[in-house]
């Protein structure tokens, strides 16, 4: 019978689908987590995995073992959940996935009032160019600006939020006036990376009218500060306007998008009472914090 240690390395490499990759999780060098994986297959007398240039693959016999193994992984964390101390306070390790723009102008200050509420919680942001895989158990949660369509996940709906085309005040100052999205043809452009762009939300070009940018990022941070100094026009977020006070909406009575943010978890997760709070209090922050943020006017 392999026991508990095995079994999470088992489910470390699955999911990073590398020794290396694995062993960071773990803090453990690769070889030894190599050694673990040839004991529990010797253990299991069954081949998990097979190796190739694209990293560690289950096998047919490894996807089986994982199902089980993810079984035994989700009965532990209700039992722990179960033994948790009466105050009825959160605790342990969160993991989101989350867009550049939440990451980073959202989350700090949401995740930051539900840890002072919880301290003994600790949560992690992973910010990626693209969604996070919860079936891999990248994060234990992601926040994504479209619903997906495939895998063994729950869907919810945080939340709306708008867009409006922005530019520097020094920038509008010296260029020519914009008056229609057809004059935008002869501004610079801020935007994403067209062949980086992993979400077909966050391609704005058809809406605008305007197919490649002269600044691009795919980080949203990046184009704030892009815009910020004077490099163009590009569309912003509107719960970014209270970190660019010096920027300024363009066409906001012609031109307007919105978008939602959607929060993803795996679909057996939904029976762990931690994460389960964790996500209401998440859902309730990030409303609360978009609909302040937009508030403010520029």
């Amino acid at each position: 019978m392999p026991n508990w240690d095995d079994l999470r390395v088992f489910l470390a490499v699955a999911r990073a689908q590398s020794l290396s990759g694995a062993g960071r999780g773990l803090k453990m060098d690769p070889a030894t987590v190599g050694r673990r994986i040839q004991r529990l297959e010797e253990d299991v007398n069954a081949v998990l995995f097979t190796k190739s240039p694209q990293g560690y693959n289950l096998t047919a016999d490894g996807e089986q073992f994982l199902v089980r193994t993810e079984q035994a992984e989700q009965a532990i964390t209700l039992a722990t959940e179960e033994s948790r101390d009466e105050r009825g306070k959160l605790s342990g390790t969160v993991r989101i996935g989350a867009t550049d723009g939440c990451a980073n102008f959202l989350l700090p200050k949401v995740v930051t009032e539900i840890c002072d509420r919880n301290p003994g919680l600790d949560v992690q942001i992973v910010v990626q160019p693209r969604v996070v895989n919860l079936n891999k158990r990248e994060a234990d949660m992601a926040i994504a600006v479209s619903p997906p369509e495939t895998g063994r996940l729950t869907v919810q709906k945080i939340t709306d939020y708008k867009l409006h085309l922005a530019a520097s005040r020094r920038y509008l100052k010296l260029n020519p006036e914009i008056e229609t999205l057809e004059d935008l043809k002869g501004h610079k452009i801020v935007g994403y990376i067209p062949d980086m762009i992993f979400d077909k939300e966050l391609n704005y070009a058809a809406a605008t009218g305007v197919d490649e940018p002269e600044f691009a990022s795919n980080s949203v941070a990046v184009q704030l500060n892009f815009l910020r100094q004077n490099a163009g026009v590009g569309v912003l977020h509107d719960f970014i306007w209270p970190y660019a006070p010096n920027l300024r909406r363009i066409l906001p009575d012609t031109f307007e998008l919105t978008r939602s943010f959607f929060l993803v978890r795996h679909a057996d997760d939904r029976r762990v009472e931690r994460l389960t709070r964790f996500a209401g209090e998440l859902v309730e922050g990030l409303r609360a914090e978009v609909a302040r943020l937009e508030a403010h006017q520029t």
